[in-house]
């Protein structure tokens, strides 16, 4: 017997199917990472995604294709993670908004949308690419188009888009080299077959659960903390200042002044160039490094917080703020918070490395990263909770600037300016850069210019045998990856760091930083300090706890 349309209700269990075939491969999905790390993600990205908006779809009880594409669109839209996560929230979108208004679905109107869904997908990526989800998605659309045309029974064309779809899937690795290299289809693009296969599967009355629920999260992906909140306070005074030199300082002259701040306190950030020092220092005593600061030329912008008294301040803050929350709960009243004017969100993973961030001024805190992208949801959880008028939003990862965007969009009562940083290291260098007394534009041009000056390497180990760069990479191996590729493979994790800043230096760079992880002793990584100091007499070499999980290292040359 032939169908020749889809209602509410068929559509609604094709969906939720669809959903689960994906979360039952999602971690063979994972495994199809092109790098053999331990944090591919693309399955769990793709999973939380389209579970998000499956757990709205399993409210409904009496379902319309209205309440369903609305169901579908803001769940996918507010619970897309990842760049894989994000496209198939803008494919999904495309396609609700087509299928909205209508009553049954027919060939020649699932085609519409899928056309629209692919439309709307690609406009969210700057850069497309062949041979990923976005080709899959592209080839399954202009199938269903071109068979829409004479299609009546909706059985076989299903069928043929999805066998359309799996065949793309195959001819991915001929479309990106290195896909072929390492022997794996884009990940993306085999999420979306089983989206696709599993929706077929319900539409030709396998059993689907009608429930969906949402898989839980290793890593809680929104968390703010503070240092005052986390640990002893051992020195009390948050100094900052510029010295404006009259001479320029050489590098042995910049590292004793480092040195000596560091015998009088700990949270040190130094930046020198030819005219002025930037620096940051946390003491007991912030005269003695004003005095310093002074031998070498004027000072300006001295700043200095007493950390104790405002972390009792803070206290007493959110006790009253509690009590207001609680207040307006019984009254219904919402508090009138007076913004700031500019406030920041960073993405960050580890201990350390959140510790630095929230010293160079950052409001807000997300946790995630290499092993949990945060959701498009988080972001904008993150925004409300920032009392600014203008909110930067630093990513630091390269699959979490497209959910950065979509808050972006999705933001209408404060500006917000997403810098595009992929690594730590450029978020640190970002924000770093921005100074108060220039507008939004100038600040965003600068951040973006001065993090590419930064090159990262990240050491870790392969999950699986490889082949990348025409280097055999075998399970347990140490590797390094940098910003375009494989810089280092080997036994030794100091080794292979040294291996991978190697490749990262060249005649022009002056600082290298090091940010070991939690699965480092600091013992190891004081030897690698001195075996890089040693090799690079004329660079800058600062070493930072970094708390990071998954890699020993994480690389910096400037």
């Amino acid at each position: 017997m032939s169908t020749n349309t889809i209602d509410a209700r068929m559509l609604g269990k094709m969906f939720l199917a669809g959903a689960r075939n994906l979360e039952t491969k999602k971690e063979w999905i994972n495994e199809l990472n092109v790098f053999p790390v331990p944090d591919g993600d693309t399955g769990t990205n793709m999973t939380l995604t389209i579970m998000s908006a499956a757990a709205e779809v399993g409210k409904i009880e009496n379902p319309t294709m209205e309440t369903l594409a609305k169901a579908i669109s803001s769940g996918s839209l507010r619970g897309a993670r990842g760049n894989s996560g994000v496209i198939l929230s803008q494919l999904l979108r495309g396609f609700t908004k087509v299928i909205s208004e209508k009553e049954e679905l027919d060939a020649a109107v699932l085609a519409a949308a899928m056309e629209k869904g692919v439309e709307t997908a690609y406009k969210a990526v700057m850069k497309p690419k062949d041979g990923t989800i976005l080709t899959v998605a592209k080839e399954a659309a202009a199938k269903a188009s071109e068979l829409s045309e004479t299609a009546e029974d909706l059985q076989p064309f299903l069928e043929e888009i999805l066998s359309c779809a799996e065949d793309v899937l195959e001819r991915t690795p001929d479309m990106l080299p290195v896909l072929k290299e390492a022997g794996v289809v884009d990940s993306g693009g085999q999420g979306y077959v089983e989206v696709l296969r599993g929706a077929l599967d319900a539409f030709l009355g396998k059993e689907v659960a009608d429930t969906v629920k949402i898989p839980e999260v290793s890593v809680s992906p929104l968390r703010v903390s503070t240092p005052a909140q986390e640990e002893e306070i051992r020195f009390g005074y948050c100094t900052e200042f510029i010295v404006l030199l009259e001479d320029p300082m050489s590098t042995e002259t910049v590292q004793g002044f480092k040195d000596y701040l560091s015998s009088i306190g700990d949270s040190l950030v130094v930046v020198a160039d030819e005219e002025l020092v930037k620096v940051h220092v946390h003491t007991n005593d912030p005269g003695l490094a004003l005095q310093k600061g002074l031998s070498y030329g004027q000072l300006s912008r001295m700043k200095i917080d007493n950390m104790r008294e405002e972390h009792q301040e803070k206290l007493f803050r959110e006790a009253e703020k509690a009590a207001q929350l609680q207040a307006q709960e019984e009254t219904g009243e919402k508090e009138q918070i007076e913004l700031k004017d500019v406030g920041f969100i960073s993405v960050s993973a580890g201990a350390g490395m959140k510790k630095i961030f929230q010293e160079l001024g950052v409001d807000y805190l997300i946790e995630g990263g290499q092993t949990m992208n945060p959701s498009t949801e988080d972001m904008l959880n993150a925004i409300d909770q920032v009392p600014a008028r203008t909110i930067y939003i630093l990513p630091n990862n390269k699959n979490i600037i497209l959910a950065a965007n979509q808050a972006q969009a999705l933001t209408k009562d404060k500006k917000i300016i997403v810098i595009p940083t992929t690594t730590i290291p450029q978020g640190i260098t970002a924000i770093l850069d921005y100074v108060p007394e220039k507008d939004d534009e100038e600040n965003t041009q600068s951040m973006i210019e001065q993090m590419g000056y930064v090159k990262t390497g990240m050491i870790t180990y392969a999950v699986r045998d490889t082949k990348i760069d025409h280097k055999e990479i075998h399970q347990d191996d140490i590797i390094g990856l940098g910003d375009e590729g494989l810089l280092a493979v080997g036994q030794d994790i100091e080794q292979a760091a040294l291996d991978s800043v190697a490749a990262l230096v060249d005649e022009d760079s002056e600082l290298i930083s090091i940010y070991y992880g939690e699965q480092v002793n600091a013992e190891k990584a004081e030897e690698l300090l001195a075996a890089i100091e040693e090799r690079y007499p004329d660079c800058d070499v600062e070493l930072n706890d970094g708390g990071q999980p998954i890699y020993y290292y994480v690389l910096s040359v400037e």
